[in-house]
């Protein structure tokens, strides 16, 4: 393949190697094997760019040239991608032997990255197939000349969404449609220096389009690097989420395997963590999500009141708020549409925030945006300290025409998202889309946040003047009146009806 490899043609290639695996390998477990693959190249073709880099420096000395600093990260003997590419049998064997030489050598930033995938399974991955897939890789050059970080990561990208797309609804829980994302970060709008948390950080793409956020606005990203922040429960899905923020350029940050709710990642002494920007799209109305847990929280997130058992929104909800900064700390969470109006112990629990003053926006979203549901869902939007104009008001959004009807799958287009920004950063009414809405309102609806009882639909047919009312139910009336009079001369004919 061409040096300097185009997006597209690397894109392509990618997916054809995922292709290798189809038949022995069930789609939805693509990615567990590709992704590692992918890595495993790129950080071997990257660590013989720097030890030619490294020869050149110190004059052909190699015995210089192997100093660790030289490289960013190291490969053990016999765990680089030729070491593999020589094996003819027991293939898998090698690939498992050299990720975790390489796991092992790096502790602090790559340890667990490659997951836990069974290579050794000849079953599935005979050693004729995983040759193939060898040599489908090693037809790429991705060092850093060849393959820019920029480049391999929006292929990584492409990937991850072509894996959403061929599997849908397990990609709920992993992958979050970018333009969705997008929205969630324009309306948080994170600044060169802030910290970031995503605590579901599936694979990683809202820090991703943190980072992206930032470089657009033109601020330094390095300054984000040892500020970006993410959890995630599934093994390979987190270890995905790494390699994709490795992969994007990313220097410094911190992906952690864990259960959220049950076994927060992030402290400052003995209190929770708390961060400039937390986002997330937590996995809708979980079941079995800790309640046993929380009944005596030991970080205080049940100060609104304990969720009920069979739905851990409202726990996702008070863990990020927990999770906020104190000054200028703000949040932005994907929930589905039953949050806003359900009852019980979650309207008591919305009760409480809104009495706090910290719900800044709901903006309503169209059907079937997302992976594994084609319900709508809505965005809370909380912030602890709200501008003065919006003090005991909230911004309602009723963006739910806001998309392009798909074949499988609706969309936001980036006019969509730009439209909805607008309308939260302006927070001002527009009809049949936006109001600023008085706490006290929101109150003599009982706390309850569905979104038509404060925006009122758009008329779908043509709103007639008075006298143009007046004038139909005349006709009607007329109509009516001649029907009756027709009715009445055939029973009179028939004898039916006396004179």
């Amino acid at each position: 393949m061409n040096s300097k490899l185009s997006l597209s043609a690397l894109s392509n290639h990618l997916w054809e190697a995922a292709n290798i695996l189809r038949g022995p390998v069930d789609a939805a477990d693509f990615k567990t094997y590709i992704f590692p693959l992918l890595f495993f190249k790129r950080i071997s073709d990257v660590h013989d760019d720097e030890h030619q880099a490294a020869l050149e420096a110190y004059g052909g000395d190699e015995e210089a040239a192997l100093f660790p600093e030289n490289y960013r990260f190291q490969i053990p003997e016999g765990c680089h991608w030729r070491d593999v590419r020589e094996k003819t049998t027991n293939v898998g064997q090698a690939l498992q032997t050299a990720f975790r030489g390489i796991e092992q050598t790096n502790p602090h930033t790559l340890y667990g990255i490659f997951g836990d995938a069974a290579w050794t399974n000849k079953e599935r991955l005979s050693d004729a197939l995983l040759r193939d897939l060898i040599e489908h890789f090693s037809a790429l050059s991705l060092g850093n000349e060849d393959a820019k970080a920029d480049i391999l990561g929006n292929a990584y990208e492409y990937l991850i969404k072509k894996f959403a797309d061929a599997t849908n609804k397990k990609a709920g829980e992993f992958y979050t449609p970018r333009s969705v994302v997008r929205l969630m970060v324009n309306i948080l709008d994170p600044q060169e220096g802030e910290s970031i948390y995503d605590p579901a950080c599936g694979t990683g793409g809202m820090l991703l389009e943190a980072i992206h956020h930032v470089d657009e606005k033109h601020g330094d990203v390095r300054k984000l690097w040892g500020k970006l922040f993410g959890q995630e429960k599934n093994l390979t899905t987190s270890a995905i989420a790494r390699m994709n923020l490795f992969l994007h350029g990313s220097a410094d940050f911190q992906i952690v395997r864990g259960d959220t709710l049950r076994s927060p990642a992030f402290f400052t002494g003995d209190d929770l963590a708390t961060f400039d920007c937390v986002i997330a799209n937590p996995p809708f109305s979980l079941e079995k999500w800790g309640e046993e847990v929380w009944a005596s929280d030991p970080f205080g997130r049940n100060f609104a009141g304990l969720p009920p058992a069979k739905s851990g929104d409202f726990a996702w909800v008070q863990h990020m708020v927990k999770s906020m900064a104190a000054k200028r700390g703000r949040m932005a969470v994907v929930l589905p549409h039953g949050a806003l109006f359900r009852m019980g112990k979650e309207g008591a629990i919305r009760e409480k925030l809104l009495g706090m003053d910290l719900v800044e926006a709901v903006i309503g979203l169209g059907s079937n945006l997302f992976y594994g549901t084609g319900l709508a869902a809505c965005i809370l939007v909380l912030r602890q300290r709200k501008e003065a104009r919006l003090r005991n008001k909230i911004v309602i959004i009723d963006a739910s025409k806001e998309f392009k009807t798909g074949r499988a799958q609706n969309e936001l287009l980036p006019e969509h998202v730009d439209r909805i920004t607008q309308w939260y950063r302006e927070a001002k009414d527009v009809e049949s889309r936006v109001r600023v809405v008085d706490l006290d309102e929101i109150a003599e609806n009982d706390f309850n946040l569905n979104i038509p009882r404060y925006v009122e639909p758009e008329a779908t047919g043509d709103v007639l003047s008075v006298d143009e009312a007046m004038a139909q139910l005349r006709e009607s009336a007329d109509a009516a009146f001649a029907a009756e009079e027709r009715l009445v001369a055939i029973l009179k004919r028939e004898g039916l009806l006396l004179s």
